[in-house]
């Protein structure tokens, strides 16, 4: 999958109904995109910042996940079966707080919609059952020191960045955001077929 560019993902957003913010300075979108290519355990996904300054769209996409690792799909934690976010488009979904009150994220404060999968394999299927609620569905990084290759534990449901670096730059800008527009954050999933 290439790397999207600001105007592909204001087009793709659009297509689908969904609100993309083109106004004002800092006014973040948040959009994850779930690769074509469904291996498990591999940050094979991108989620992308897009965003105006004087006027001028900038575009950031970082390797990350929007499903979980093998781990969480084999063992889930819920009893319906482990977490998948649903494509979609998710008002207010995360505010700036604490993952595990540990560091800085995005945390989930308004209800997803999720698939429960619960067959215990690798693959996504899209006829699982829909659960909806606050389930802890949070933005962070996977490992604190190095750019992850293997999704492993880091995601049981979250939307996970492979590189810290790239977390870390992608926190910077939330805050600088909240300056303008709140602490509060919409996120839109969509699927590679999409763009």
């Amino acid at each position: 999958m290439k790397r999207p560019r600001y105007g592909q993902l204001q087009t793709a957003l659009i297509k689908k109904g969904f609100r993309f913010f083109d106004e004002g300075d800092f006014n973040l979108n948040l959009i994850g995109i779930r690769s074509a290519d469904n291996r498990a355990n591999t940050f094979n996904d991108y989620l992308a910042v897009a965003w105006r300054f004087d006027g001028i769209p900038h575009c950031l996409v970082f390797a990350a996940t929007t499903d979980p690792g093998t781990f969480w799909r084999k063992n889930p934690i819920n009893l319906n079966g482990t977490a998948i976010l649903v494509p979609g488009q998710y008002p207010g979904l995360w505010q700036l707080g604490l993952h595990r009150g540990k560091y800085r994220a995005l945390v989930q404060r308004r209800p997803a919609r999720v698939y429960r999968d619960n067959n215990r394999d690798a693959v996504i299927n899209q006829d699982m059952p829909i659960d909806d609620g606050l389930f802890g569905i949070n933005c962070h990084r996977a490992s604190e020191s190095h750019t992850s290759q293997r999704v492993d534990k880091w995601s049981a449901g979250c939307q996970v960045l492979a590189d810290p670096f790239d977390f870390s730059l992608l926190m910077a800008l939330c805050e600088r955001a909240a300056e303008n527009w709140g602490s509060t954050f919409s996120y839109t999933l969509i699927e590679e077929g999409d763009l």
